[in-house]
């Protein structure tokens, strides 16, 4: 076994920096990869800025063509069904890259190889996967998902969509509508969910379109107008009397629910990705715009507000890279480790991602939030020129806004992390219950007045996030125990103790990355150290508004103590002197 922590672990353990893998650490075919997408995008996807806001469909469905030459389609299917067969991190590696230039390219990409493509991988009989999966590698058919329906769309299960068997007991036939389904316009491959009978959970099939006995079967609406996106085809879809083969049940019936949940828990961590890349290149125009841009004869580079804004974006992106590729290796390292025991690679990838659902969700809240930030300050730099069309901020900003509403809505995946992590406490998987005693007995007792040798570079750090694990624990085992079964319908309560959870893996990927490829003195660890304070503030909002709302008297006392002693500073950080230096690092630069 490794010692890789368990999914959810990270709040009860702290690990070395040793076992934090980061986007350092690239072998060469990954960064030829890196290198070769980058080069691709550059060339063929930047220079198209213009086409794509202006609702070029033919246009992303082009790129995705080259995509799909350059292998890039393929990247996690295996060899055996025409793919690349790469591991797990590659596979975020590529989502970064391609998804960064614009929003369009970068939701056909994530539609079809995620949810267009794994549910048939993970799910499909081997015949359905030699059918579907050689086509779907090489660009030669794209996939799409239907799910959502105009009254199912956080509560899928709810679906009205039906399927019938017929007579002759040779085809289910499809009647329903399916909402905002992503690459519709042009996709072959159709994974859709529908309810056959009185079943309790919707079931999955997958259809070729051009197979079809009647093609009138299946129809679509316009492509819709959205906010942002402009070029992802986005279309209702309508089944009429739709004929599907039995043998394209995807697999087993009353199993679709569980599909489309596992199908969104890879959904949630190559969304991280997929928003990366898409932070640098906002921050690098935004520099650029700064250091060129002159008021009062000198460049607004120079003016702290905009270099607090520059230090904000840059040391956000070196926080979401360090959380998402810490993430994906344990995802990848957790695979080997089933393969190794005798699962298949489909069984292992499944149970990986579900080992690690509370991460995916913390990052999909995290990094979407942190985009939408950086394109809004990217916005407020440019100034008046940032709110016009002319300029790439207006339309990043506007593509930015979907990653908070994709994969389940960042309020439902908040509300997810924390629930998942209780879950796994009910289960016995994880034992939240027995630290969260030990606070309370610590709570009782005095505290230590030693001061403690913090001379080891980044040692204050680490005993800092060790402590805001405290503040978790502290709050979460004390609703936990005021509410029991009930504390799902706390939701105000779960949300603060989301982003605790959230900050503190943020924070803690950081912190490790800085320390373990990093020099004392780097501007990496100024910018770990700064968003460490900024991540103890929020969480003593956070954690300050769930102990005043729960709890009352000396109980209430005792937690607001407990607070101020887990986030308590030995040497507090110059907050500006940080700023200055990231700042700095970055103006001189130009770019992340």
């Amino acid at each position: 076994m490794s010692n890789t922590l368990k999914g959810g672990e990270f709040i009860i353990k702290d690990i070395p920096a040793a076992e934090l893998f980061s986007l350092e650490e690239l072998n060469e075919e990954q960064k030829m990869l890196r290198e070769s997408l980058t080069e691709f995008i550059d060339r063929d996807v930047i220079p198209q800025r213009e086409r794509f806001e202006n609702k070029d469909y033919a246009l992303t469905e082009e790129t995705m063509r080259k995509l799909g030459e350059l292998g890039a389609l393929g990247i996690a299917v295996p060899e055996s069904y025409g793919g690349l067969g790469m591991g797990f991190v590659s596979t975020m590696l590529t989502c970064d890259v391609v998804s960064g230039a614009n929003g369009s390219l970068a939701t056909a990409y994530g539609a079809h190889t995620g949810i267009g493509t794994l549910p048939i991988l993970l799910y499909g009989t081997e015949e359905q996967k030699l059918k579907y999966l050689p086509a779907l590698a090489t660009g030669e058919k794209f996939g799409a998902y239907c799910l959502t329906e105009p009254d199912a769309g956080s509560d899928a299960n709810s679906g009205k969509t039906r399927a019938v068997l017929s007579e002759d007991g040779k085809h289910y036939i499809i009647n329903g509508q399916k909402m905002w389904i992503s690459n519709a316009g042009f996709a072959d491959t159709f994974t859709l969910f529908a309810r056959i009978g009185d079943d309790k959970n919707i079931t999955g099939f997958v259809i070729n379109r051009s197979e079809l006995e009647d093609p009138n079967s299946m129809t679509f609406g316009e492509e819709e107008h959205k906010l942002g996106i402009r070029s992802s085809s986005t279309r209702q879809v309508f089944f009429n009397d739709m004929k599907i083969p039995v043998e394209n049940l995807l697999g087993e019936r009353n199993n679709g629910f569980k599909i489309a949940l596992n199908a969104l828990n890879a959904g949630r961590i190559k969304l991280a990705a997929a928003n990366i890349d898409g932070q640098r290149r906002i921050t690098g125009l935004a520099i650029n715009y700064a250091n060129e841009r002159k008021q009062f004869g000198v460049s607004i580079s120079t003016f702290g507000a905009i270099r607090k804004k520059i230090a904000e974006m840059t040391t956000g992106i070196f926080v979401s890279e360090a959380a998402a590729y810490r993430a994906a290796k344990n995802v990848e390292d957790q695979i080997e480790e089933f393969v190794a025991a005798g699962s298949t690679h489909e069984e292992a990838e499944l149970k990986a991602l579900e080992e690690y659902a509370v991460e995916c969700s913390i990052l999909k809240v995290y990094v979407s939030d942190l985009t939408q930030h950086i394109a809004d300050e990217g916005i407020q730099i440019y100034g008046g020129m940032g709110f016009s069309a002319d300029a790439p901020m207006e339309a990043a900003w506007r593509d930015a806004r979907i990653g908070r509403i994709y994969e389940g809505t960042n309020e439902i995946n908040r509300l997810l992390a924390v629930g998942m992590l209780i879950k796994k406490t009910m289960k016995g998987e994880l034992d939240l219950l027995k630290p969260a005693m030990a606070i309370g007995k610590e709570l009782m007792g005095i505290p230590s007045f030693e001061v403690p040798d913090f001379s080891a570079y980044m040692s204050e750090e680490k005993a800092i996030l060790h402590n805001l694990k405290k503040v978790f624990l502290m709050v979460a085992g004390a609703a936990l125990q005021k509410y029991m079964m009930e504390i799902e319908k706390q939701q105000h309560l779960l949300l603060n103790a989301s982003e605790i959870l959230n900050q503190i893996y943020m924070a803690e990927s950081a912190v490790l990355r800085a320390e373990k490829h990093f020099s004392a003195d780097s501007v990496e660890a100024a910018m770990a150290q700064l968003n460490l304070y900024k991540a103890v503030e929020a969480i003593t909002t956070a954690a300050k508004e769930g102990i005043v709302s729960f709890a009352e008297g000396d109980e209430q006392r005792m937690m607001l103590s407990g607070l101020r002693r887990f986030t308590k500073y030995t040497n507090m950080p110059n907050v500006v002197a940080l700023t200055e230096k990231v700042a700095a690092h970055f103006v001189e630069k130009g770019s992340y």
